[in-house]
């Protein structure tokens, strides 16, 4: 069991949460929810220990693994001894093993033979003969192949480090883990192996995510961070977000018809107490006394408003793609790509880490040569372009506001700050500098840049990076409603779903070209 007593925990005045009292137990699996800033990551680092609350304590069981979240920890360590170095009492028992097995016969004593034997009993207690092979199963699992389970970690990818880092949380039979983010860098295949990993898991697990459908397949309750405290709501994700509005929707109700009979009592009052009705008026004073409303907190949860207006219409074919081929060196990511859109497609570009779906994009846009064959863009397309790296879209020296306004000089600025208030800058942050804006808020500030210059063909690479769910689902509704032509690169299975009516699915070299929604394509192929 994990108990949480009288938490609270505030950062710069702000107060995150207050006297949070909760509790996880073995064999369920929590998703850990509430918007950017929330403060998710800060209470599952107060769980791990990493930092202690202003007020309050945790207890937690003496077997927790927890993600780790500087990937260049284990950069002197091999692949398959950092996923070992999970569980904590076993690593220490092999490496001491080791050590007394490198000793010479005439260096080794009666001692270490003794203590030799106290190792082999932890080693078998922690089922250290079998070590191995499971640790090089969850890195198969994870995607990662045998020729870099002997590789230096400093050598890999900080995709593939995340990878290795997730199999050492999930390693060693853990009473509890505490995993952060565990999708990030991991592809729709690689996804899907996890969540059938961890619904077979029997210990207490704490996960947060930002895929929606993953959470929906994994949990069995939500632990929700909003109004300053945490509830816990049983079910998956979309089970909490009803019983939410419901809760909400009765409380509101109930403040409503409090407010509406004192505000009739008041009345009665005022006309009647100077007059020949004073018992009731005192009747009243009475029951008055007893209606006080509730402060009911507010809730920190925000949805932005995102809509794609679609300005002049594109003709009727949007691309032509003739035998396109790409590759990088000797290294050949796919050949021989045909395919024609027409306006209306929505295009959703899914495939591995590696295989090629920015370079598509990037090809397709003219920012890279393809290696052979052509693409032509009929005319009439108006393109809006959200890049997977945007940190240097946005210039500094500016507030969004008027940075915002070069785009569209002839808009009123009311109209500009409207729109900024739908995508949640409201008030003074509609002035707020370009410099100190964050990943989130780059990426719906690009999406209100699209939203005001109206494009017919959006081209969107991974546009759920740095959102929260809210914005995500936001961004799904959105796309939905869109009615232009849509290319989305994405490993978010719900907005393929909600958004998308064709899959270009980059696998084995060659591009699917599959005419039907996700789900039909993942029946088919498989995720």
């Amino acid at each position: 069991m994990i108990t949480v007593a009288g938490v609270t925990k505030a950062f710069g005045g702000r107060k995150l949460f207050e006297n949070v009292n909760t509790s996880f137990a073995p064999g369920n699996r929590y998703g850990l929810t509430g918007p950017n800033g929330s403060g998710k990551s800060t209470f599952m680092r107060i769980i791990s220990g990493a930092i202690e609350p202003d007020e309050g304590t945790v207890r937690t069981p003496r077997k927790m693994t927890v993600l780790e979240q500087d990937h260049s920890k284990f950069n002197a360590n091999g692949v398959r001894d950092t996923v070992l170095m999970g569980n904590a009492a076993l690593w220490a028992a092999m490496v001491e093993r080791d050590e007394l097995y490198a000793q010479s016969e005439t260096e080794f004593t009666d001692e270490m033979g003794m203590r030799l034997a106290e190792i082999e009993v932890v080693v078998a207690e922690e089922d250290g003969y079998t070590a191995e092979s499971e640790a090089e199963a969850l890195l198969s699992g994870l995607g990662i192949g045998e020729d870099l389970f002997e590789a230096k970690m400093a050598d890999l990818s900080g995709g593939m480090k995340v990878r290795v880092l997730l199999a050492q949380s999930l390693f060693g039979k853990p009473d509890a883990m505490l995993l952060d983010e565990p999708t990030n860098h991991l592809d729709l295949d690689t996804i899907e192996w996890l969540e059938e990993y961890l619904v077979r898991y029997r210990g207490i697990l704490v996960v947060i995510s930002h895929d929606r459908r993953f959470l929906n397949s994994i949990c069995t309750h939500i632990a929700d961070i909003d109004y300053e405290t945490i509830i816990t709501y049983p079910g998956a994700y979309d089970d909490m977000v009803r019983t939410k509005a419901q809760i909400r929707s009765r409380l509101d109700q109930q403040e409503h018809e409090k407010r509406k009979k004192i505000s009739q009592l008041n009345e009665f009052i005022q006309r009647f107490s100077a007059g020949s009705r004073a018992s009731q008026v005192q009747s009243r004073k009475k029951r008055l006394e007893k209606l006080k409303t509730s402060d009911i907190k507010r809730s920190n949860i925000a949805r932005p408003y995102i809509r794609f207006p679609v300005g002049a219409e594109s003709g009727k074919h949007i691309v032509d793609v003739q035998e396109i081929s790409k590759g990088f060196g000797e290294e050949l990511l796919w050949s021989g790509f045909r395919a024609h859109v027409n306006r209306g497609d929505r295009i959703g570009i899914i495939g591995r880490d590696g295989v090629g779906k920015t370079t598509l994009v990037k090809v397709l846009l003219g920012e890279y040569e393809p290696d052979d064959g052509r693409y032509e863009w009929s005319d009439g397309v108006d393109m809006g372009y959200l890049p997977q790296e945007h940190e240097g879209t946005i210039e500094p020296g500016n507030t969004i506001d008027h940075w915002l306004h070069g785009f569209k000089p002839g808009a009123e600025f009311e109209i500009i700050r409207a729109l900024l208030g739908r995508m949640l800058f409201r008030g003074d942050e509609g002035t707020k500098p370009t410099a100190t804006l964050s990943g989130g808020e780059r990426v719906r500030m690009l999406m209100c840049k699209m939203m005001l210059e109206a494009p017919n063909t959006l081209v969107l690479d991974e546009p759920t990076n740095h959102l929260d769910l809210e914005s995500i689902a936001a961004l799904a509704d959105g796309l939905a409603a869109y009615q232009g032509t849509l290319f989305v690169v994405t490993h978010d299975r719900a907005l393929l779903s909600e958004a998308c009516n064709r899959i270009w699915s980059i696998r084995d070299g060659e591009i699917i070209d599959f005419k039907g929604p996700y789900d039909e394509y993942a029946e088919r192929y498989g995720a």
